[in-house]
Formats: structure tokens, C-alpha cells, sequence
């Protein structure tokens, strides 16, 4: 990657494609995903924490197992929208607003 267009990135979105490429490429696309994962696992994982439970304590709440939480929270496995309501929802209390754009 040439340092000289990364020095003249205006900002981070500019960054993002002089690395991953356009939005819509394979590349970003990859990115994009994967960014998205790290960010609910990071959710989760604080969210958890927050509520004082452990990994174990939460997997028994919402009917999954501890290793299953340990791996959505290390951004290790992909995750169904039904099993993200449940944890968030009524493992953690919180409540869960998409939004697609």
C-alpha cells in the first residue's frame, strides 16, 4: 500500500478503502463481516460482564452451553439473529434495535 496516499486520507472511510478496497468488493465485504462480528462480541462480553454473570451462569440462563459463549464472545462462530435476541434479551436483560441501512 502506498504510504503517501495513506499520509493524504482525508478520513477513516478513505483509509478503509485504500485497504479493503470499495465497498462491495470481496475484500471490504470480508472486512465489513468481520468487523461486525468483533463488535457484538464485544457487546456481549461487556453486557455480560456488566451483569455480573459468568460465561457459565449466562449459557445456563438462555439454554446453551459456556463454550458457545466463549466463542461468540471471541468472535469464533457465527450467530443466529434468534440466539442473539435470546442472550441479549432475556440472558442479559437488554433489548436488541437492528438497523439496516
Amino acid at each position: 500500500m502506498n504510504k503517501e496516499k495513506i499520509r493524504n486520507a482525508k478520513n477513516f472511510d478513505e483509509l478503509l478503502d485504500l485497504k479493503y478496497g470499495n465497498i462491495g468488493t470481496e475484500k471490504r465485504d470480508d472486512f465489513e463481516e468481520k468487523s461486525q462480528y468483533f463488535v457484538i462480541s464485544e457487546m456481549l462480553k461487556e453486557a455480560r460482564k456488566e451483569a455480573n454473570l459468568t460465561q457459565e451462569q449466562l449459557a445456563e440462563k438462555v439454554g446453551t452451553k459456556k463454550s458457545y459463549i466463549s466463542r461468540l464472545e471471541n468472535g469464533k462462530c457465527d450467530i443466529q439473529l434468534s440466539t442473539l435476541y435470546r442472550i441479549f434479551e432475556f440472558g442479559l436483560g437488554k433489548r436488541v434495535n437492528l438497523i439496516f441501512e
